[in-house]
């Protein structure tokens, strides 16, 4: 089944599903920042060791990676909108008990339903992204993407300010939740209740170009995932910038990555997916070239921005052509590609740690530069 015959007997979203899908992505960014700013009140609260702690941390990606194979089909049997009311909810009411549990087993619990509700957010998302890409008939997965990067930022500057402000972790976690409730009762009602057809199967291996495609997401999420974990520390260990201007790598690289979301639609709409695909995967070679060989420690700062601006657009491009492709019916190809896009950002950055400890931390920003080039050059192969 191709995606129009899933698609004929529905009605076309409009400009309220839109506003939704943003909605969305705008809710789960705020929702993983806002995780992110608890961990280190979470590690004193519960007495771990960064190696627990690590663990702990691990069953985030088990959960995500447990729910998102089956979420595509699910959407095509509920519809994105039963999945969604239950996946954003669930996200929601998890961060203030993760902001007060005291049990490292509730911990670890309450850990593995977020990543699962977050994991079948993000395919449940992806999927409606793609019917109402589709009705528009103009791009737009670049800026629903563009509004889960701002979520980040506003999920992490909205923890700051109400840490800051001396409200406790849990106060400041159900402010921004409630916040995010209302915002989920103003717009849930326009979630497409139809979703994408898996098939008879709840589960199949990716072949063909869904494979590919599946591969360069895992290579794009695997150059961020680098980037944040190892960014920082390059630009100390190999530039000699002071430690606290190190973590301007990855803000470098995530501001660069949401403005190009932002205007990215009217980009992919001027050039088309292809040039976008192969001119996109090339900036990105450049922006690595610039960060590992530049003279001063500015320029690779600005490498790193280079990066996040060419790679901007390029995991929304495959998520429609994913939409494009009849090899797969699209809940089993959307779930397939999102899975292995996210084991790029789970087990990428573990495995160039390997790699820098053998060789050097250099090596693995030519390692990411390499597969830049891969990307180009299998770019022509994607519909």
């Amino acid at each position: 089944m191709t995606f129009s015959d899933e698609a004929t007997s529905r009605p076309v979203p409009g400009h309220g599903e839109r506003m939704a899908t943003r909605v969305a992505f705008f809710v789960v960014g705020v929702g993983y920042s806002m995780w992110a700013a608890l961990v280190p009140y979470a590690k004193v609260r519960l007495g771990l060791d960064e190696a627990t702690l690590g663990l702990l941390l691990l069953c985030i990606g088990l959960g995500s990676l447990l729910a998102m194979p089956f979420t595509g089909p699910l959407t095509g049997r509920f519809g994105c909108r039963r999945l969604l009311f239950v996946s954003l909810p669930a996200t929601l009411v998890a961060l203030p008990l993760l902001a007060m549990l005291e049990s490292p087993w509730a911990m670890a619990a309450c850990l593995l339903v977020f990543g699962a509700a977050v994991g079948m957010a993000d395919v449940a998302l992806n999927i409606q992204a793609v019917f109402v890409e589709r009705g528009s008939g103009r791009a737009l997965m670049s800026g629903f993407h563009g509004f889960y990067s701002v979520g980040g930022f506003c999920g992490a500057g909205g923890m700051a300010l109400l840490l800051g402000a001396g409200l406790g972790p849990l106060a400041s976690a159900g402010v921004l939740c409630a916040g995010l409730f209302l915002l989920l009762c103003l717009y849930g009602g326009y979630f497409l209740p139809y979703g994408a057809d898996g098939g008879t199967r709840m589960i199949a291996m990716p072949r063909g170009v869904v494979l590919l495609i599946g591969v360069l997401c895992f290579i794009m999420y695997l150059s961020e995932g680098t980037i944040l974990d190892w960014g920082a520390l390059f630009m100390s260990a190999e530039r000699g910038t002071e430690t606290a201007s190190a973590g301007l790598a990855f803000a470098c690289f995530s501001i660069a990555m949401t403005l190009g979301r932002l205007f990215g639609d009217r980009v992919v709409q001027a050039f088309g997916d292809a040039r976008v695909l192969l001119w996109g995967s090339l900036c990105g070679a450049c922006g690595f070239g610039l960060t590992i060989f530049a003279p001063s420690a500015w320029l690779s700062f600005l490498g790193f921005g280079v990066v996040g601006l060419g790679v901007s657009n390029i995991v929304p491009v495959l998520l429609s052509a994913t939409a494009r492709q009849t090899i797969m019916p699209l809940g089993l190809a959307v779930s397939a590609v999102t899975t292995i896009g996210y084991l790029g950002i789970l087990a990428g950055p573990a495995l160039m740690g390997f790699v820098a400890h053998a060789t050097s931390l250099a090596a693995i920003f030519i390692i990411t530069l390499a597969l830049m080039l891969f990307v180009a050059a299998v770019s022509r192969f994607v519909p």
